[in-house]
């Protein structure tokens, strides 16, 4: 059989593809940054489910943004009490890092410290919606206990075995397991809670 009639020939991967694989490769790297910023990546990772690999890579792979961070580090100036921590990135990322620092001649650590930054708008908007979150399984709460009234009072005057407290039953058992989750997503929160913008 010729070569060009081996099935899946087409589907081989190529020498790009091998080095586009290559750069998501995973390797393990250590920065200095604040307790804040460690904190604001570990807590904003929990709370949208995500792993801090996947945030960090994000963060660090635009390009754009790591060049405006370096352009202005002067104005930004320079920052003490870091903390040395460990993360896992992809390699492309830390390429991409590394080559950013070399080429504005600014610390690899300032460059993530201030990209972690550009979360901190969205960990100010998680945190106002655990606030609705925490007022909404209240509102849940309340809901159950009227419920459970009204099925008392139902029980009292049709008895347990009529089909409408039956229905009534069958929701209740229905709000029970919702509040339950819905405790379990604000329990899940309670980290932001602590959480405040550095003062500037």
């Amino acid at each position: 059989m010729a070569d060009n009639d081996k099935p899946f020939s087409d589907l081989e991967i190529s020498d790009a593809a091998g080095t586009i694989l290559r750069g998501r490769q995973s390797v393990r790297t250590t920065f200095k940054l604040s307790e804040h910023a460690i904190d604001a990546l570990s807590i904003l990772a929990g709370q949208l489910g995500i792993k801090q690999k996947s945030l960090v890579d994000h963060l660090i792979e635009d390009t754009r943004a790591l060049e405006l961070i370096a352009e202005d580090f002067a104005e930004l100036g320079r920052r003490s009490g870091r903390v040395a921590k460990t993360y896992v990135v992809s390699r492309r990322t830390l390429e991409n890092l590394e080559r950013i620092s070399l080429r504005f001649n600014t610390p690899r650590d300032a460059l993530v410290e201030h990209s972690i930054e550009r979360i901190l708008p969205l960990l100010q908007r998680e945190k106002d919606r655990h606030s609705r979150r925490k007022e909404t399984l209240r509102d849940l709460q309340q809901f159950q206990a009227a419920g459970e009234a009204l099925l008392g009072e139902a029980e009292g005057s049709l008895g347990e075995d009529d089909p409408v407290c039956q229905e009534l039953q069958n929701m209740l058992r229905a709000v029970a397991g919702c509040c339950l989750r819905v405790a379990s997503c604000v329990e899940k929160g309670k980290k932001i809670e602590e959480f405040s913008a550095p003062n500037r």
